[in-house]
């Protein structure tokens, strides 16, 4: 009996080491932005469906943004279809916007809330088209400083929170497609194809969110890559600006967004390493916590339920 006792009790540590962070973040928004590996690989997609329902029946009240890179890719390469990328976003031709749309909204979402719904009636998939979500307006990058036309890729203008507020309050898991609605004049009917990672901190920042965690393929922000791969634990938002202009084409809308999160009203913002089974409890739940967190420039010092 005493042995069993013994084994037992690494258990309830762990558990009471998560109070105070249970306490703090109930009934919290937390936006989580679902990609790279873990959109991939089965063991990684079912870890990561476990944690986002815990968060839900832990008290708070996760909302999930996705995209799909590689699906969206693999089923142009099928039907045909190059992808080009221009100014790290992928030209979207209309025939392209076909397939981001089907890919998003038909596969990776219909997968998503699958498995989440497997632990319950739970998740709702949305796009943002549904209920005007996202709106945006056509996005001209700047190449050598003239402005290039891309195709059905969006800048988002407008979030309208209506939808998704209504499904927490049910008490359900909204699932969000990064697909906008067109703005554009003579638009109408027109969708576009959003960065996943912008359309992640836009809702978060429309909803007031506690959090927001991007999820992505590296452990953070390494301070000094590729001669270090020490992680920046925590960064201000004037910190993190100076650093963009430094950063790989890949981690620029992640830490942009970030950015712009703590900016309008986001208590934190965290980069997470996706290829770590339960990263999200491991950053929200424990001591140590996991990546990269941004936090807004007048929180200088760690609040009581922040990791240090």
């Amino acid at each position: 009996m005493s042995t069993r006792k013994h084994t037992a009790l690494p258990k309830a540590q762990t558990l009471i080491e998560a109070l105070p962070w249970l306490t703090r973040h109930r009934g919290k928004t937390v936006v989580i932005k679902f990609g790279g590996n873990a959109m991939v690989d089965e063991d990684l997609k079912a870890a990561f469906a476990q944690d986002v329902v815990f968060l839900h029946h832990a008290g708070l009240r996760p909302v999930v943004v996705h995209g799909g890179g590689p699906q969206i890719s693999a089923q142009l390469d099928k039907q045909g279809l190059v992808s080009e990328f221009k100014a790290g976003l992928r030209v979207t031709t209309p025939e392209a916007m076909d397939v981001v749309r089907m890919v998003l909204a038909g596969q990776v979402q219909r997968e998503l809330v699958g498995l989440l719904n497997e632990h319950g009636p739970l998740a709702v998939g949305l796009t943002g088209e549904d209920a005007h979500t996202i709106t945006a307006t056509r996005h001209r990058p700047l190449i050598d400083g003239e402005p290039v036309d891309i195709g059905q890729v969006g800048e988002v203008t407008e979030i309208d929170t209506g939808a998704i507020e209504a499904l927490l309050k049910d008490g359900r898991i909204p699932v969000v497609s990064s697909i906008a609605r067109s703005q554009d004049e003579g638009g109408k009917g027109h969708v576009y194809n959003v960065n996943a990672d912008t359309a992640a901190a836009a809702l978060a920042a429309a909803l007031g969110a506690e959090t927001l965690m991007v999820l992505t393929d590296v452990e953070g922000l390494y301070e000094d890559w590729p001669h270090s791969d020490d992680v920046i634990s925590r960064l201000t938002a004037t910190e993190l600006e100076k650093l963009i202009p430094e950063l790989s084409s890949g981690m620029v809308p992640k830490m942009q967004g970030c950015l712009h999160a703590v900016r309008n009203g986001v208590h934190t913002a965290r980069v997470i390493d996706g290829r770590v089974q339960h990263a999200i409890l491991l950053e929200i739940f424990t001591d140590e916590g996991i990546g990269t967190m941004v936090v807004p420039d007048e929180l200088t010092e760690p609040n009581e339920g922040d990791p240090a």
